[in-house]
């Protein structure tokens, strides 16, 4: 244990440890409803078309999928990569030369695991979008507010999504309540929502 310890502490490794300690606490805050998916980019970033760090990320053949998750994956991979080459290896020049490796590595690895992920992001176009607007959705984080939800919609075909969702009142949403979109912000790029009826119409129940 304490061998490790040295490992992850010291270079190249501790810098992906440091990353990796900050990717580990953003997910758990994602867990428990405190942060969304699409933290660093407004929507899924798609081959650059998005701005931001999400932009950057499809510039270099990551996007697809929200920053936040290509962005885990390649600190994921770089860590493992560069506590394997530190055990192996030893010297300045050689350490700087597997923290090169391990950048190289996991962009490649990277590259490869968003492409099955990207499935679980599907692009969008705002007038697509809009066919989502009186259909019920899953709440996925701890609330929503007039800046901050995000939700789980099925579309006709049966796909799924993870949009934006905002509120204009103060009703009470938690992590698994329903609600229904009632309209689409092309500005923002968020859903409107109210709660789901705790007694729907058949034509409700559809939706829902």
């Amino acid at each position: 244990m304490g061998e490790f310890l040295d490992v992850v502490l010291e270079f190249p490794t501790v810098l992906f440890t440091f990353l990796l300690v900050v990717v580990i606490a953003y997910w758990l805050i994602v867990v428990f409803g405190g942060a969304d998916t699409e933290s660093l980019d407004a929507d899924v970033v798609d081959g650059g078309a998005a701005g931001g760090f999400g932009g950057f990320l499809g510039s270099v053949g990551l996007g697809g999928v929200p920053a936040t998750v290509g962005l885990s994956v390649l600190v994921l991979v770089a860590w493992f990569v560069s506590l394997a080459g530190s055990t192996v290896v030893d010297g300045a020049l050689l350490r700087v030369a597997v923290l090169v490796v391990a950048l190289v590595v996991a962009w490649l690895a990277t590259r490869l695991l968003v492409v099955p992920l990207r499935r679980l992001f599907p692009q969008t176009s705002g007038d697509s979008r809009t066919a989502f607007v009186g259909r019920g959705c899953v709440i996925r984080t701890g609330t929503v507010t007039d800046t901050f939800g995000q939700a789980e919609v099925t579309a006709a075909d049966g796909s799924s999504a993870i949009v934006q969702v905002r509120q204009t009142g103060t009703d009470t949403f938690t992590a698994g309540s329903t609600a229904v979109i009632y309209e689409y912000d092309r500005d923002g790029e968020f859903f409107w929502v109210v709660p789901a009826p705790t007694d729907p119409t058949p034509g409700q129940r559809e939706l829902l």
